[in-house]
């Protein structure tokens, strides 16, 4: 059973996280040659504030 865990900032929308869902799990399957009904996708969405990179928050850093 594999499991992907993904970490990004949110504001991705449904669509996007769905397609990247799809491919994840297509090409892991491919790859490690298990079934695509084996493997589990997890997105964990973080706020830029919760985030910190090179000694400052994102949402400083990479402000919108």
């Amino acid at each position: 059973m594999p499991v992907i865990r993904v970490e990004m900032w949110e504001g991705r929308n449904e669509d996007q996280k769905r397609e990247l869902v799809e491919v994840m799990t297509r090409e892991m399957a491919r790859i490690t040659n298990c079934s695509e009904e084996s493997i589990y996708i997890i997105i964990d969405e973080v706020k830029k504030q919760n985030w910190g990179a090179g000694g400052q928050l994102c949402s400083g850093k990479y402000p919108d």
